[in-house]
């Protein structure tokens, strides 16, 4: 699973001394047990889906304190952010382009909004930017 990898980077970094990436992975960990908690008192699991999305708002969370750091011109900062960044972004899978969701759309019989949402939202979860997805529908 992706939380045992990001877990054994976490200690990676630790051991290295590495206070920059050690305070992104234990902010990961941390969102994942919390998330794990509220799943579990529904009686529900998680996995890599969930991860995902973790990863997904916390690389949102810092690309906003990055632009927030760089109006303030603390440069120091901005390279950690940056490093962290580059650090989560690679466990992220890779994104469908507009060619790809189109292609989707169109070999899909149904092809209503909401149809077509729900079919990305179940078997291209975390795959895709569903913004873009409205989008490619829109234009078609």
């Amino acid at each position: 699973m992706l939380i045992d990898t990001i877990k054994k980077e976490n200690l990676l970094a630790l051991k290295n001394h590495d206070d920059v990436l050690r305070a992104v992975y234990s902010i990961l960990v941390s969102k994942y047990n919390l998330e794990g908690y509220e799943a579990k008192a529904k009686g529900k699991e998680i996995g890599d889906p969930e991860m995902i999305k973790i990863i997904q708002k916390t690389l949102k969370e810092l690309e906003e304190e990055k632009a927030s750091y760089e109006k303030g011109a603390r440069e120091e900062k901005v390279s950690e952010i940056t490093r962290q960044i580059e650090a989560i972004s690679g466990y992220l899978p890779k994104m469908m382009s507009e060619e790809e969701i189109k292609n989707v759309i169109l070999g899909l019989e149904d092809k209503s909004i909401p149809a077509v949402m729900k079919h990305f939202k179940i078997n291209y979860a975390g795959k895709c930017d569903m913004a873009l997805v409205n989008k490619v529908l829109k234009s078609l």
